[in-house]
């Protein structure tokens, strides 16, 4: 099983030098003393963040299905009653009215989700599955040479220090194809030492098992004083040929071992509504399963088949953002604290940039496999039992953020978590559209969990978002824009016409224009001040609301048009689509956030939720809509560079969308500067992982975006309904990138893209087409067009000329 000490010390000694690619790696030159210091790594369900301890360390394990909580009907009963007299309230101009009316009667039975600070309520809270304790004992001096990274390139954690004149090396990795957590130990000059302990901060009970094992058991809370919560069970196994290994009550001891390897399996008898692929109803046995696969392979061959997989994702794509100033050299060969808080005095190391983009794609390939839950508020990496915001999925930004990068940089088998959840939400969302809006298809809110939450949240200021399902429905769209698979696409239709379904039914038509509006509703999570100097959060047709049905609408009757399929829905469809409340321009020339030029309460308000149809949609253009796009640079200007993590990643979209890629890098340097943590995770402030998510997205868009334009006339459908991309190349290339080279970023109708520039300008770009769709490439003023049909690899010159180089 275990590699000899010479090959240990072969694989170990890069460890002490710098890292070469500056772009791949993070590393300290300390133990982590906090969670935010320390290394995350996942299989996409299971997840350690390693500390690194010298005498005693501690390595947070996770497991993705560690909900609390149960299945509860949270759907107040005949909601809809009261559902005339809200309206009325709004249309009449009595917000404040209408806002106490909805808390006393339209948001979700009982606690909700707690206002995500109370664990034990049936809406639940994702936790830690607990902690792995290395005790090594006291030392006679602190240890020398430390060193401790986490390689981007092969999800592997190490780490080398001296102490008492031995060299002791870690290293860890989660390995997918085996599904367990790998730790190996080192010791070279002497032996190794230590005692191995496993718990969590409740709801444990840990024993050792055939002597060389520890095995912690306990089932979550369920909300009810139950017993019908999660039952989970972690076992650990030590290998240690020679060493002398003794169990006790609750933890291993090794003495004089020259080498140990840990093996950790976690399993849970989950039976949520969001499904996943691994069905396990006795966690104990099926531990004991895997470790016993697992155990049975040589450790180069656990090591080289987790390389190899998770390569298979990680290699799409790659970044250089050119070469290395003797400043930005400097700065790279710093341990990462220390590189974070140097770029924010100088801002000069672009490779930091790249490292963050690297992080990003590592981070949802980590936290988000084919077949496992989707990514939450924290990925798959917590700490605590009540997790901030109960770790939850929130619908009005945050989940989708979440997989903003998983299209662009090739990570689509890694988005279809999130799909088969959007899937899972349409039962629980009928019984919801029903019992509030009397309407025919489904809904959900803004927060929702493993156990079918799709009821409005506890309070009106934030929870009576009603466009959230809608939202979701766009990554349905998305999937099939980037893959053009008409067999996915039959399975997503009628999710999303059942969610159009819905807000067919729940709009409303206001009285002044006659433009049919979501009523109620709130512009997350903001507040509007009234004439009358009343605060109010609910509201009826907020822009954002608007231009997500837009692009709803849209996409449904593209996605029934290329199927061939529901010719008078498409045409009711477009009929009501036509008839939504337009984007306005208020009096100060900014995107108006709601139907009324409202003065916001709060100005700089994280969320900025007009200029959805800025980005992730694409309605708001400047070389389509030069005026709308001048009022979103106005609204950003207004808002100001600030804000939570997310928000700002968002806001760097944004800018790249508006084509100005200093401004871009400007709010990506405050996003590094003051909303990145030690080990590059995002804070909201607290840790809050959408950001890092949103920045590796937004870095994308800085180099490549594409739009889909539909090229079919009126009146043809099936395959002729055909949609044609445009790709624009470099569209917000900052100054402090001048020279660079991106390959394998994907783009809207299946074409692959390679880039290479100096000086600013572009070199050269590479395209592969996989769908023979029609295509239009920009750079700058100059123009490229690849005809429908043509399939194959192109390649441009930075006057765009092409040149075809394969079928």
């Amino acid at each position: 099983m275990l590699l000899s000490l010479q090959a240990i010390i072969v694989t170990f000694a890069a460890l002490s030098a710098p890292a070469q690619d500056s772009s791949q790696v993070i590393f300290f030159d300390r133990p982590a003393d906090t969670f935010h210091q320390s290394a995350p790594l996942g299989n996409g369900r299971l997840g350690m963040m390693v500390f690194g301890g010298t005498q005693r360390s501690r390595i947070v394990l996770n497991e993705a299905s560690m909900w609390s909580g149960s299945a509860n009907d949270d759907n107040r009963p005949e909601a809809w009653r009261n559902l005339a007299p809200i309206r009325k309230l709004l249309l009449e101009g009595k917000n404040v009215e209408a806002e106490r009316l909805v808390n006393a009667t339209f948001t979700c039975k009982g606690a909700g989700s707690g206002s995500g600070r109370v664990a034990k309520v049936p809406f639940g809270c994702y936790q830690t599955l607990g902690n792995l304790w290395l005790d090594f004992g006291p030392a006679k001096a602190p240890a020398k040479n430390y060193h401790r990274q986490l390689d981007l390139r092969t999800a592997v954690s190490e780490c080398e220090y001296q102490l008492d004149g031995v060299t002791h090396r870690q290293q860890y990795f989660v390995s997918a194809p085996d599904q367990v957590s790998v730790i190996r130990l080192s010791a070279e000059g002497g032996k190794l030492n230590l005692s191995l302990g496993l718990d969590r901060p409740e709801r444990f009970e840990t024993k050792s098992v055939g002597g060389n094992e520890l095995l912690m058991t306990g089932q979550l809370d369920d909300g009810r004083g139950g017993n019908t919560g999660v039952r989970y069970a972690t076992r650990l196994r030590v290998i240690a040929p020679g060493a002398k290994i003794t169990a006790e009550a609750k933890q291993l001891k090794i003495a004089d071992a020259n080498e140990v390897l840990i093996l950790l399996a976690a399993e849970t008898d989950y039976h949520g509504n969001v499904p996943r692929d691994r069905k396990i109803t006795d966690p104990v046995a099926a531990t004991s399963e895997v470790l016993n696969a697992a155990a049975a392979k040589p450790f180069a061959t656990l090591l080289a088949d987790h390389i190899a997989d998770y390569q298979s994702y990680y290699n799409r794509v790659s970044l250089s953002l050119g070469k290395e100033n003797a400043k930005s050299s400097k700065a790279a060969a710093l341990p990462t604290p220390a590189r974070l808080a140097q770029f924010r005095k100088t801002g000069d190391d672009p490779a930091l940039a790249a490292l963050v983009f690297n992080f990003g794609r590592y981070l949802l390939i980590s936290s988000s496999r084919p077949g496992t839950l989707p990514a939450n508020l924290q990925g798959i990496w917590a700490e605590e039992i009540q997790t901030p915001w109960n770790g939850d999925w929130h619908l009005d930004i945050n989940v989708q953020m979440n997989y903003w990068p998983a299209e662009t940089t090739a990570l689509g088998d890694c988005h279809t978590p999130l799909l088969k959840f959007i899937e899972s939400l349409q039962k629980p969302g009928r019984e919801t559209a029903k019992a509030y809006y009397n309407a025919d298809g489904w809904v959900a809110h803004v927060v929702t969990n493993p156990w079918g939450f799709t009821a409005p949240g506890e309070s009106a200021a934030w929870g009576a978002t009603a466009s959230g399902s809608a939202w979701l429905c766009d990554d349905l769209w998305e999937h099939y824009a980037f893959n053009g698979d008409r067999e996915y696409l039959r399975w997503a239709y009628p999710i999303m016409q059942g969610s159009a379904q819905f807000y067919l039914g729940m709009l409303i038509e206001e009285p002044k224009h006659g433009w049919l509006v979501t009523a109620p509703s709130n512009s997350p999570e903001n507040t509007l001040v009234l004439p009358n100097g009343g605060v109010a959060h609910t509201c009826m047709g907020p822009t954002m609301d608007m231009q997500i049905l837009r692009s709803l609408f849209g996409n449904t009757i593209r996605a029934a048009e290329i199927l061939d399929v529901d010719p008078d829905f498409r045409r009711e469809l477009a009929a009501k689509r036509a008839k939504l409340a337009p984007n306005q321009i208020g009096p100060d020339g900014r995107v108006q956030e709601w139907l009324e030029p409202y003065r916001e309460n709060e100005p700089k308000h994280r969320h900025i939720s007009m200029l959805y149809g800025l980005y992730p949609y694409d309605e708001i253009r400047p070389d389509t809509t030069p005026a709308l796009a001048a009022a979103a640079k106005k609204s950003l200007a207004k808002r100001g560079d600030g804000g939570t993590g997310w928000s700002k990643a968002w806001k760097i979209c944004f800018w790249a969308r508006l084509h100005d890629g200093d401004h871009a890098y400007s709010v990506l340097r405050g996003q590094l500067s003051g909303s990145t943590l030690d080990n590059l995770f995002g804070t909201h402030p607290p840790f809050q992982i959408d950001g890092n998510f949103g920045t590796c997205a937004a870095i994308s868009e800085m180099l490549v975006q594409s739009h889909l334009v539909t090229e079919a006339k009126e009146g043809r459908t099936g395959e002729n309904a055909t949609l044609a991309t445009d790709i624009l190349l470099l569209p917000a290339l900052p100054a402090a990138w001048p020279e660079g080279k991106v390959t394998g970023l994907k783009t809207r109708g299946g074409f692959t893209v390679d880039i290479e520039w100096n000086d600013g300008k572009l070199v050269s770009a590479a395209l592969k087409s996989k769908l023979g769709q029609p295509c239009t490439v920009h750079y700058g003023d100059k123009t490229a067009k690849i005809p429908a049909g043509n399939f194959g690899d192109y390649l441009l010159g930075p006057d765009l000329m092409m040149q075809r180089i394969s079928r």
